[in-house]
């Protein structure tokens, strides 16, 4: 697999109108629009606010990146996979995106915002989900016995056969107001 390292693209676009195969180490990023990405891996990279409008995302790691802000719902829908590994996506939005070939492992989450996202046959492992929003939102099965933080509203997500801890139940309580001791 071909490599690109320390690249800083935050006052240019990446010169190709697709990649596939290629590992990104250490690069920044800030727009990506229009880019398709097929089985490529970004490692270490800042792609914090960068724009992905139309952008294809098929495959793809990122492992230990900073993707604050990233808007992942003006993507191209179709093959949308992506497996995120110790990342920080606070502030990420994946409104209406369908996630289903997506894994969330060792991530923190604050803020994004999952409106109306089918993540129903997502893999989650040890993710914060601290004030992330879910309205709408189709969680049927998944397992949220590693992660923490969420407040998920039962009434307004379809959560049949999520799986969570007990401990955790305060999250899907909080909109009825009620003490839990």
């Amino acid at each position: 697999m071909e490599s690109i390292n320390n690249a800083d693209f935050t006052d240019r676009k990446p010169s190709e109108s697709a990649y596939e195969q290629i590992t990104f180490n250490n690069c920044t990023f800030s727009d990506l629009s229009g880019i398709d990405f097929i089985d490529c891996i970004f490692k270490n990279c800042n792609l914090s606010n960068a724009l992905l409008k139309n952008c294809k995302v098929s495959d793809i790691q990122f492992i230990n990146c900073k993707l604050l802000g990233v808007n992942f719902s003006e993507t191209k829908d179709f093959a949308f996979a992506a497996r995120f590994e110790e990342c920080i996506l606070d502030y990420a939005i994946f409104e209406r995106k369908k996630l289903n070939k997506t894994t969330f492992s060792k991530c923190k989450i604050h803020g994004a915002d999952f409106t109306q996202a089918d993540l129903s046959k997502c893999k989650l492992h040890d993710c914060d989900f601290w004030d992330a929003v879910f309205d709408n939102t189709n969680l049927a099965g998944l397992d949220f016995t590693t992660s923490k933080n969420f407040t998920i509203d039962p009434t307004a997500n379809n959560v049949k056969k999520a799986k969570f801890l007990s401990s955790d139940l305060a999250g899907l309580l909080t909109r009825f107001d009620i003490i839990i001791k």
